[in-house]
């Protein structure tokens, strides 16, 4: 048993993919065991995933897609790029779109600063806002498609299937440590 366990939690990320004709569905890989906090959130745009890590390592990873284009940090409010750094969670809900909503502390001093020396270096308009209202949430009812299509479709938020989000929602606290990266 403690091989077995061992194994789980030294897991290398992957997860299960099956081919179809047009589109490749991806699966979420976790751990048999309950996660045992603390928690904390990596966020990987490049690889379009969200892994959960708990007090002893890897935990859990799901695929996600994002805004507009992945690899650009949101700039301003309307970008529709996700913002890149370092968050937590402030707030948990149910949402009647997109299953639940996890919502980050976008804008935080961290993001608010890229913002300010973007604006001194005139990169955006000078009456541009940091913008809010990001968050880690499900898709509409019946699309977690689009997850497998690597379809970026959202405002700047970080959006998974709507199984996968309901099952992070039940374990991860208010106050959990999101970092987002490319």
């Amino acid at each position: 048993m403690l091989v077995a366990g061992s194994f789980l939690f030294n897991h290398t990320k992957s997860t299960n993919k099956t081919s179809f004709a047009s589109y490749t569905v991806t699966k979420s890989v976790r751990s048999v065991a309950p996660p045992l906090p603390p928690l904390k959130i990596i966020i990987d745009k490049s690889d379009y995933e969200l892994s959960v890590y708990d007090s002893k390592g890897w935990y859990a990873t799901y695929p996600v897609v994002f805004g507009n284009d992945p690899m650009k940090d949101k700039s301003m409010e309307g970008d529709k790029y996700t913002p890149e750094g370092n968050f937590k969670i402030v707030a948990k809900k149910p949402h009647d779109k997109w299953s639940r909503f996890l919502l980050i502390d976008y804008p935080n001093q961290e993001s608010l600063a890229k913002f300010n020396q973007r604006k001194q270096r005139g990169e955006i308009p000078k009456t541009a806002k940091p913008g809010g209202g990001v968050g880690i949430h499900g898709t509409w009812p019946k699309d977690d498609y689009m997850i497998d299509r690597y379809n970026n479709w959202t405002l700047g938020c970080i959006s998974l299937k709507n199984a996968d989000v309901k099952e992070i929602y039940g374990y991860v606290t208010v106050g959990t440590p999101v970092t987002i990266r490319k």
